[in-house]
């Protein structure tokens, strides 16, 4: 039995409910780092032409996150601005 499911629910529905809310929790667990880790990977990157073309992707990840309330919709403008002007900022 897992972890998360040795709870005194007593209801079929609130046990289905347990089991969705982890296998979710795994997921959203999943894209968060896997964004965090492209992010990274952006600001990492100091040849122009290599990021402008990683950026598209970084903010449509980002636009994902924010519409599927993983992160905050703010959090993810502003991590779409600070990359943009990054990447601008290359030579």
């Amino acid at each position: 039995m897992h972890p998360h499911l040795n709870v005194m629910a007593n209801h079929k529905s609130a046990l289905k409910r347990i089991r969705q809310n982890e296998v979710r929790r795994l997921r959203n667990r999943y894209y968060h780092k896997t964004a965090r880790t492209a992010v990274k990977v952006l600001r990492n990157e100091a040849d122009k032409a290599a990021a402008s073309e990683q950026l598209p992707k970084v903010i449509s990840l980002l636009d994902k996150l924010a519409k599927k309330n993983i992160i905050h919709k703010n959090k993810a403008a502003n991590l779409k601005s600070k990359l943009t002007k990054h990447v601008n900022s290359l030579a």
